[in-house]
């Protein structure tokens, strides 16, 4: 064991190599490429690289190179990377409920109300995006979502 911790010391550049592996395998598997350790994984690919061609000799000079180039490829790259993620929101189909129109029973609030669906009472309030501060009981509500046991409404188009 000790054979090689001893060959990584004398060999930087296998270990930055390394190092830059097992950040981007982290980053691949448990993270989903969302940004930290690719950089990282890219500042020591890039070092070691640099510790192959003998242009960077002691570990202070790698590890500021290390930095910079992490540094650099997060300026460079976090841009084009975040466009992967997608704009657009995510629509809520988590539930059959969502987008039906319904009645309210109770005066429906931010904080509280209840509608009618299937027979039922069930708790309601408004959805975050509301341009209302409240749909009155026997006015009509659309279904935008769900959170827990609580049933998101906002006003209905119809």
């Amino acid at each position: 064991m000790d054979s090689i911790f001893e060959y990584l010391f004398n060999n930087h550049d296998k270990l930055l190599y390394g190092l830059a592996g097992i950040c981007l395998l982290v980053e691949l598997t448990l993270i989903g490429l969302s940004g930290p350790l690719l950089f990282i994984a890219i500042g020591c690919a890039l070092t070691g690289v640099l510790v192959s061609l003998n242009l960077v000799s002691t570990w202070e000079v790698e590890l500021l190179f290390v930095g910079l180039f992490s540094l650099f490829s997060a300026l460079l790259l976090w841009k084009p990377l975040k466009q992967f993620q997608g704009t657009t929101a995510v629509v809520d189909n988590s539930s059959d409920m969502i987008g039906q129109t319904v009645p309210v029973s109770e005066t429906v609030t931010a904080n509280g109300g209840s509608i009618r669906h299937s027979g039922i009472n069930w708790n309601a309030r408004l959805a975050d995006d509301s341009t209302v501060e409240s749909i009155k009981a026997g006015e009509r509500a659309l279904i935008t979502g769900i959170d827990g046991n609580i049933i998101l409404i906002n006003t209905s188009k119809a």
